[in-house]
């Protein structure tokens, strides 16, 4: 099955992190453990979010979290110790409480990973809930046309 996240949509909005990978993300192998992606996909998520839309520190004001539900990393080739990486983020779906993002991981011209994450919207008490309107419509205006 071709990755869709292999190129990211014309005319999305997007946004990047610059992260050089440490020591201590490494394993035995020297090469990044697979569970610092999830990291890496995080970096770049709330970059997104503060860049086009709020800082996720104003959804907690608003009483709501968006949770992650869901994660998808196709890993492409190793990283090491002190590469240079790009983490990329866009928006791939928008609806009334869920979201999804995709993401790109590059070292300079490779392709490290692709990932996608699912998120629902949650009240302060942990129940699903709808987003506000104005957010959902925000978010909305953010994908690819």
């Amino acid at each position: 099955m071709l990755d869709p996240r292999l190129q990211i949509p014309d005319g999305v909005a997007k946004s990047s992190v610059n992260y050089v990978v440490p020591f201590y993300d490494t394993d035995a192998m020297a090469i990044v453990h697979h569970a610092n992606y999830v990291r890496y996909l995080e970096l770049a998520r709330v970059r997104f979010l503060q860049e086009h839309d709020q800082a996720y520190t104003l959804y907690v004001e608003q009483g709501f979290h968006v949770v992650v539900m869901r994660v998808d990393i196709q890993l492409k080739r190793p990283t090491r110790f002190d590469e240079r990486l790009e983490v990329i983020c866009w928006l791939e779906r928008v609806r009334s409480a869920s979201l999804a993002f995709g993401y790109q991981i590059r070292n300079g011209e490779f392709l490290t990973a692709t990932g996608m994450t699912e998120h629902g919207v949650v009240n302060m008490q942990g129940k699903a809930t709808r987003m506000p309107e104005a957010r959902r419509i925000r978010l909305q205006s953010l994908l690819a046309p």
